[in-house]
């Protein structure tokens, strides 16, 4: 394995680091240049889903709520405004969009509007307005000075998000999600109009339906299988506004940093998704952090949440009809010319192997495949 993983990180050029760990023996298998601190990419996302896990429990859901300022009249009618208070839900949506996005998971406005219609509500009066308070306003990440990216996010990012961030290509996201509640509360025959703006709920705003996201197990699950930066950074900015001093990227990195200090490494935190050049972490930080979670409560849920080698996720393409496929699960982590993978391989001889690699240099497609003979030699060990 040694010799294999020699030439292959020769080959690759003088930017790369990797690092092996044998977890069943509790030994050292593997250095090269472990410590050299680099571009994460999405391998940010277990620093992520481990500060979840380390401050909340699997079964943690996120709310979002309609609540009404004013009264209900005799005749059905809301005498006042209505508010979508976006809880942070990444998977709030279209029941369809759902299915096809979301394994199925996600709560809907149809469900909001047969709460609205249980309480009799048939008309209102005033506007149905977007509460996108709970997090900051900017709409991308650090890749871009906080502008919107579509192409790295799949959407904008807001407290209040539906069908993943969409905007209809004209909305904000919050103004889109409310568009989209008004229009199926009219197809329910309730009659409600969206507004202009976006504002806070009175503190005196009364909750008239709630519906709840997945479970963080499964929020992280989806997060880690596709790698979807959208889930990374609002997740991350829930952990500001939990346990940080607000909802933001930079809160909730901060909360990450410190939730990784008690595993004893330091990486570079600046996002939550890795889609930042300037985040900075180590093949051995990788691998430490591995080895600390397994057979622990947050690995249990992290772990299950990697896809497997060769077979799906993102990790379908390394490794392919090799002794890794099927035998190892891993993060993967690009931005251009830069190219990791890091998990877990269930080795030949009955060994559980932690590994890191990290490729600087090469372009994408020819790096991925210098990490599957790589991986597979783990495989073999």
């Amino acid at each position: 394995m040694q010799a294999t993983l020699a030439s292959a990180l020769r080959k690759a050029g003088p930017h790369n680091g990797a690092e092996v760990y044998d977890l069943t023996t509790a030994s050292s298998l593997f250095s090269w240049r472990s410590q050299t601190m680099r571009p994460p990419a999405s391998l940010e996302k277990l620093y992520t889903t481990t500060a979840l896990l380390g401050a909340l429990p699997p079964s943690f859901r996120v709310r979002t709520t309609v609540l009404g300022a004013g009264h209900l009249s005799r005749d059905g009618t809301w005498q006042g405004d209505l508010y979508l208070r976006g809880g942070g839900d990444p998977t709030f949506g279209d029941a369809t969009f759902n299915h096809v996005w979301n394994r199925g998971y996600g709560a809907t406005t149809d469900q909001l509007t047969a709460q609205l219609l249980a309480r009799r509500i048939r008309r209102v009066s005033g506007r149905v307005i977007a509460d996108e308070s709970l997090f900051d306003s900017r709409r991308g990440g650090l890749l871009t000075a906080f502008q919107p990216d579509i192409p790295d996010f799949g959407g904008q990012l807001s407290a209040l998000t539906y069908d993943h961030g969409d905007t209809d290509g004209k909305l904000s996201p919050a103004a889109f999600a409310v568009r989209q509640l008004t229009l199926s509360m009219q197809n329910a025959h309730i009659e409600a109009e969206p507004a202009s703006f976006a504002a806070k709920a009175p503190r005196h705003a009364e909750v008239l339906a709630s519906v709840h996201s997945p479970t963080l197990s499964s929020l992280i699950d989806l997060m880690n299988f596709r790698s979807d930066n959208l889930f990374a950074e609002l997740l991350t900015k829930q952990l500001g506004r939990m346990f940080g001093n607000g909802g933001t990227t930079d809160d909730g990195a901060s909360v990450v940093s410190q939730e990784l200090g008690r595993y004893g490494i330091h990486p570079k935190i600046l996002d939550g998704s890795g889609l930042s050049h300037d985040d900075r972490s180590s093949p051995h930080e990788f691998v430490t952090l591995l080895s600390r979670v397994w057979h622990t409560p947050v690995g249990r849920v992290l772990l299950p949440s990697l896809p497997v080698v060769g077979v799906n996720g993102t990790a379908r393409v390394v490794g392919n009809h090799t002794a890794a496929e099927g035998n190892c699960i891993a993060k993967t982590g690009t931005l251009d010319y830069v190219t990791n993978l890091a998990g877990v391989c269930h080795s030949h001889g009955g060994h559980m192997l932690a590994f890191a690699f990290f490729l600087d240099g090469p372009d994408n497609d020819p790096a991925l495949h210098m990490l599957g003979p790589m991986v597979a030699a783990i495989a073999r060990y």
